[in-house]
């Protein structure tokens, strides 16, 4: 069902992003863009889903940067724009976003980063926060799913307020988790569009929108911060539950509030801490802070994943101990709580019993051990490794094993989409750097211009069809026009495969589900000036034999681009091209001289070995047919027949 359904008052169980996105209706928004990113995409999705009948454009932009200067087109125009992304993302904005910052807005603005503590579908856990303090705009942070909505929406009208854009920051337990939320009423108003550019150069709603004279628009963006503080300073957001007179005041942000409390529930301390539950969390309001230092003289900060909220009030703190006394600010930097990885209740609540002197255990000890031990030896072995049918095994056998053959100890640079999963054995460890999207060709770019200090190695980079559009295309174009010497493989699927097959520029479909052009990959790389070839990794023999050949050539770029379209993806999941079967009568097992590759090797989650009867199987209810392991089999024991 559509976040856009419901009337005001209904209450509806929502997941945070739903949450967010049905605020950001309930905000009136006109145009939302994103890339997409885990924990953050399913707000731009609900909001594709919604666009027709709300009337909104909403987009898939090619980067994170591009899709921030693409909402703040529809800002300068006088509409409500929205930004989504996941942590990283906001550093590959923060060129544009540090402009943005000093030119300001005109409709209300939001960016709306998914920050992933513990990196739990990420490779770094990297804050977003900071990036509000870099740029000095004014940060929130939504506690649960009701707030999750209705901070969201409240952005939009302190952005306009202050006019300038508002960053709302959500984490992965609450983008990911649900919750009860009570809706408001959708705005029926339309919306009409129009950049106005020809009034004084310095007229913030009429005149030229651009970041010059910096330090006198410097100044304006200090004199904006300073009235979302007087906003914040009555901000209803901002709570405080406890005693009158505490003995200690958590001070919490996100969702590390819900850990905050529990754990004041679980050791029965409502008696003496207090929670002071922030959602205006950059600048700090220094009035109500004031008040609420003042209860006590003891503070405890519990947040996710650096000591950013630690960090600000102890400056607050210091600058208020002439009005509240000299203060004790706790937290991570005295080792109370990590800085890294996600926080639980049980880490809050061990916390909190140290500084309350009162016992607490976690987990009973035999419990954990037990757990521990069950979950050790009990569960059964499973490694991270490709789907069955994966293209991108078949891609990976094919260069592996070419640069085996090539002998020359080759290597591969990569970057981030599934195929990072070849840096691990299930894709032959084939990667061997593995840095942001598009890094792989940029860092082969640099091996490739190595050869007049010694290296003759060959230099192999791997990129997804949509980090190619992301950011690999300018580091292509950085080593043809600085003719390194690489080959550069382009792993096509089809979609953005890892995040839930959101379309990208190269597909003819955009996130509205409207016909789109499709850019196509290979023109393009010829443009920039690359030799291509195209091969479908399933043909193995075809592929080794192509990208062989590249690898022997002496110098400049070449791109091979490995087409064949995801096994899940919607078009292809559940079709079979063969129906595989194993003839027990050829396959010799452990006696061939194989040694069972095709199980402990090439490890297709379609393939198992039966080690009663001494031969490897086939999984017909999770086999995608793609065919491949019959041509890895020595013996020919295993078939593909036709469907």
């Amino acid at each position: 069902m559509s976040v856009a359904s419901g009337k005001k008052g209904d209450l509806k169980l929502y997941m945070g992003n739903e949450a967010i996105a049905r605020g950001v209706l309930e905000a009136g928004v006109s145009v939302a863009a994103g890339y997409p990113g885990t924990p953050s995409s399913e707000i731009i999705e609900n909001l594709a889903k919604a666009s027709k009948e709300r009337k909104i454009y909403v987009e898939w932009s090619v980067n994170e940067k591009v899709s921030l200067e693409v909402a703040a087109a529809a800002s300068f125009a006088g509409l409500r724009s929205l930004c989504v992304m996941k942590q990283n993302g906001v550093n590959v904005a923060s060129d544009f976003l540090l402009h943005l910052a000093y030119s300001g807005t005109r409709g209300g603005m939001v960016l709306l980063p998914c920050d992933d503590p513990g990196a739990l579908s990420s490779v770094n856990e990297g804050e977003a926060r900071n990036f509000a303090r870099l740029v000095e705009i004014p940060l929130l942070e939504p506690g649960d799913f009701q707030e999750a909505k209705d901070v969201t929406k409240w952005a939009f009208e302190l952005s306009e307020a202050i006019r300038n854009l508002v960053m709302v920051r959500s984490v992965t337990r609450l983008s990911h988790a649900s919750g009860d939320v009570v809706l408001g009423e959708l705005p029926e108003d339309e919306k009409k569009a129009r950049f106005i550019h020809d009034g004084f150069v310095l007229d913030p709603m009429e005149g030229p929108v651009m970041s010059p004279p910096v330090a006198y628009k410097h100044g304006l963006l200090l004199d904006k911060l300073k009235k979302a503080v007087e906003m914040f300073e009555e901000s209803p957001f901002n709570t405080y539950v406890g005693p009158d007179k505490p003995e200690l005041v958590i001070i919490t942000s996100s969702a590390a509030g819900l850990y905050a409390k529990e754990a004041v529930g679980l050791l029965n301390a409502g008696g003496k801490v207090g929670i002071l539950r922030l959602v205006t969390t950059w600048p700090l309001p220094p009035k109500f802070m004031e008040k609420n230092l003042s209860m006590c003289d003891r503070f405890f900060v519990v947040e996710e994943v650096q000591p950013f909220l630690e960090e600000n009030v102890k400056a607050l703190a210091q600058e208020l101990t002439a009005k509240t006394g000299p203060k004790t600010i706790l937290g991570k930097r005295d080792g109370l709580l990590p800085m890294y990885g996600e926080l639980n209740c049980d880490l809050v609540t061990a916390a909190l019993a140290k500084l309350l002197n009162t016992t607490y255990q976690p987990v009973p000890q035999e419990y954990a051990t037990a757990a521990m031990q069950k979950s050790f030896f009990g569960a059964p072995t499973r490694e991270l490794t490709f789907c069955p049918g994966c293209p991108h095994r078949a891609s990976f056998w094919g260069i592996h094993n070419s640069l085996c053959a090539d002998g020359r100890q080759g290597f591969v640079c990569g970057d981030i989409g599934c195929y990072s999963m070849a840096v691990l054995p299930s894709g032959f460890s084939t990667l061997k750097t593995l840095h942001s999207m598009g890094s792989g060709t940029g860092v082969a770019s640099g091996f490739g211009k190595l050869g007049p200090f010694g290296l003759d190695q060959p230099v192999v980079s791997v990129c997804g069809d949509s980090t190619f559009f992301h950011s690999a295309m300018p580091a292509l174009v950085n080593a043809v026009h600085h003719r390194a010497d690489i080959t550069m493989i382009i792993l096509d699927n089809s979609g953005t495969g890892m995040t839930g097959f959101q379309p990208h520029p190269g597909l003819c479909k955009d996130a509205m589900g409207q016909e789109a052009p499709s850019v196509d990959i290979p023109a393009v790389c010829r443009a920039i000036g690359a030799k291509v070839e195209i091969c479908d990794p399933f043909d193995i023999v075809a592929t080794q034999k192509v990208l062989k050949s590249l690898l022997m050539e002496k110098s400049g770029v070449r791109v091979l681009i490995l087409r064949q379209i995801c096994a899940l993806s919607p078009e292809k999941k559940g079709k079979k091209k063969y129906d595989v079967a194993v003839n027990e009568e050829k396959c010799l097992g452990e006696n061939c001289g194989c040694n069972r590759l095709c199980t402990r090797i090439f490890r297709c989650p379609g393939l198992f070995w039966d080690a009663e009867k001494k031969t490897s199987r086939i999984d017909d209810v999770i086999c995608a047919g793609c065919g491949v392991c019959a041509d890895i089999c020595p013996a020919g024991a295993i078939m593909r027949l036709e469907n």
